[in-house]
């Protein structure tokens, strides 16, 4: 759930101290360090004869090769026509197949719906944006250099807050059992400095959502569990896409295991049941890659939020020197074949999501069963994902 090189997420998980690599702060690390991927290349005059292989089904194979235990895909085009993929195996001690758009933890993906709450309170006149978060969170947010009157939803929102990331002290193994209510996880981040003065820059922080969703509980009187069951999955029929309850570690529906690698070249454990409660409003939802298409579609066509709101949730700030922006909630990034598409992705101990849709009506989701544990494992989802963009 956070980021890596420049300080920022490189997921949405991940970010290293002292050594330690912590389950939230290293998918952080990882959403960001992904950016571009080249497009393919054009094939050759004599290959133009021959059947052209599925692109798509050729990146995520590559996938496998380079390590992956399994990799799915789901790709719509503007018609609305949608093929899946799969690649590997899901279960690595038994060879069992790969469930075709298999459920899957979808992390840091979860801020997006987060963020489509909060901005619809906005709309109904419950949340104002540059509202303090002492307004809804009266005396919670106070640290070394953090102070809640200070800072305002938006910044929450556009990561530009400078709240600590709390994913950092977290690790895989404390995720197998631990539950962590929401203000653990909030007091954990307080424990560190002010990462900078609120507004000064971007810098990702799980922290800031985990805060977003006490806001929206505090508004509505409701869990955020429910109120975005009923906002979001119920309204566009996403019926495999799911908050767990507090103490369940299974993955409901059929499902590819999810595993930790440690480097490129470890043995895989198994990760597939653990306690997401880490996640929360940050990351703690379980989806397909076929459901985060026509979340993501929807979104972008207007049908979760006024006019007027999905115009704040675009408006974006850079995300460093990458070429990708980040508004409330939602991310843009560069294609290799010209424009952008609009998402979030994002990671959880056993799995790794990238993807999005386009201002025309493409959509395209990728997942692995592990966290790519390194930058040449990033870019290789991130270059499936353009690959089925672009061909």
């Amino acid at each position: 759930m956070h980021e890596q090189t420049w300080r920022g997420p490189r997921s949405v998980e991940r970010r290293r101290r002292g050594g330690r690599r912590g389950a939230i702060a290293a998918a952080a690390a990882m959403t960001i360090a992904l950016m571009t991927a080249g497009a393919p290349a054009p094939a050759s005059a004599s290959a133009a004869a021959a059947p052209r292989p599925d692109s798509v089904q050729q990146g995520l194979n590559a996938l496998v090769r380079d390590g992956q235990p399994a990799a799915l895909a789901s790709v719509a085009d503007r018609e609305g026509r949608t093929r899946t993929y799969t690649a590997g195996v899901g279960d690595l001690a038994t060879g069992a197949k790969v469930p075709r758009d298999g459920q899957v933890r979808i992390g840091s993906n979860t801020k997006t719906f987060t963020a489509v709450v909060v901005l619809q309170l906005v709309g109904e006149g419950r949340i104002a944006l540059d509202a303090k978060v002492d307004t809804y969170l009266p005396g919670l947010v106070r640290g070394k250099g953090v102070d809640g009157r200070r800072i305002t939803v938006r910044q929450l929102l556009q990561h530009t807050s400078g709240i600590p990331e709390y994913g950092a002290h977290i690790s895989d193994e404390d995720m197998r059992d631990r539950y962590f209510e929401p203000r653990d996880l909030v007091d954990i981040a307080l424990e560190d400095e002010a990462e900078f003065a609120p507004g000064e820059k971007w810098g990702y922080s799980n922290t800031n959502y985990v805060l977003a969703g006490l806001i929206v509980q505090k508004v509505t009187g409701r869990p955020l569990a429910e109120e975005m069951d009923r906002r979001i999955m119920q309204r566009l029929g996403l019926r495999h896409t799911y908050f767990p309850a507090p103490g369940d570690k299974t993955i409901r529906e059929p499902h590819p295991k999810g595993y930790a690698r440690s480097s490129a070249g470890s043995t895989p454990r198994d990760f597939t049941e653990v306690d997401p409660s880490a996640g929360w409003a940050a990351g703690q939802l379980i989806s397909t890659n076929s459901d985060l298409n026509r979340f993501f579609t929807a979104l972008l066509d207007g049908r979760l939020l006024p006019a007027a709101q999905l115009a704040q949730m675009r408006t974006t700030v850079p995300v460093g020197d990458t070429g990708s922006h980040y508004g409330l909630g939602l991310m843009s990034r560069q294609l290799s074949c010209g424009g952008v598409y609009w998402g979030h992705g994002g990671d959880l101990v056993g799995y790794e999501t990238r993807g999005g849709v386009t201002d025309d009506g493409r959509a395209v989701n990728v997942a692995v069963t592990s966290i790519p544990p390194d930058e040449a494992g990033m870019k290789g989802v991130q270059k499936v994902v353009d690959t089925a963009f672009c061909r």
